[in-house]
């Protein structure tokens, strides 16, 4: 098989994956957006603390990203509220196997996986380019800061700087190497035409 076959094998498999997915109905696609909730309990579990914040880097950063390109925005965003719903009423899915919604210093990282997961389930598909790709992660990830920094400051009493090196700067490169991955994987799924 040469590469233009596979290559049009690859994107005829991503076609119908699309295909497939607009011919669910709602239910059957909630269904997905639980299935990539409890995934997100998965991946919270890679979990590394930093030590000098109460902020630890997580792996579910990857999955709000890959669950806009995978369900699009709306049924992305239910997956995040579907996370923190099961999470609250006590299924261990928060880092650390933890359960119950804690209103403390990672709560508005949590809050902000909802818009993030809607903003790139919205864009990601409109865009061919690796770079835009890339961008939008990027921009999903600037909105969890957005939402996670003001929730730091305000429960922890920190200012703007103090807020800056503990909440947002030591994430960034973790969450750059995020967005290029899933950049590179958005680019991979979404079919080069457009169904």
């Amino acid at each position: 098989m040469n590469i233009e076959k596979t290559l049009e094998f690859l994107n005829n498999g991503k076609i119908l994956y699309f295909t497939w997915l607009k011919g669910l109905n709602w239910i059957k696609r909630l269904g997905l957006s639980l299935l990539f909730a409890l995934l997100t309990g998965i991946f919270a579990q890679i979990r590394i603390p930093l030590g000098f914040t109460p902020v630890p880097v997580t792996g579910q950063v990857f999955v709000v990203l890959l669950s806009g390109v995978l369900l699009g925005g709306f049924y992305a965003g239910m997956s995040m509220v579907f996370y923190l719903t099961l999470g609250a009423i006590g299924v261990p899915l928060f880092a650390g196997f933890r359960a119950g919604l804690n209103f403390g210093p990672t709560l508005g990282y949590l809050l902000g996986f909802i818009p993030a997961a809607i903003f790139v389930g919205i864009f990601a598909h409109k865009q061919k380019r690796l770079f835009k790709q890339i961008l939008i992660m990027l921009i999903g990830i600037f909105l969890i800061y957005l939402v996670g920094a003001f929730n730091f400051a305000v429960l922890m009493k920190t200012n703007f700087y103090t807020t800056l090196k503990l909440a947002v700067l030591p994430f960034i490169p973790f969450d750059i190497a995020k967005a290029i991955i899933a950049g590179f994987l958005s680019r991979l799924i979404i079919p080069d035409d457009r169904i």
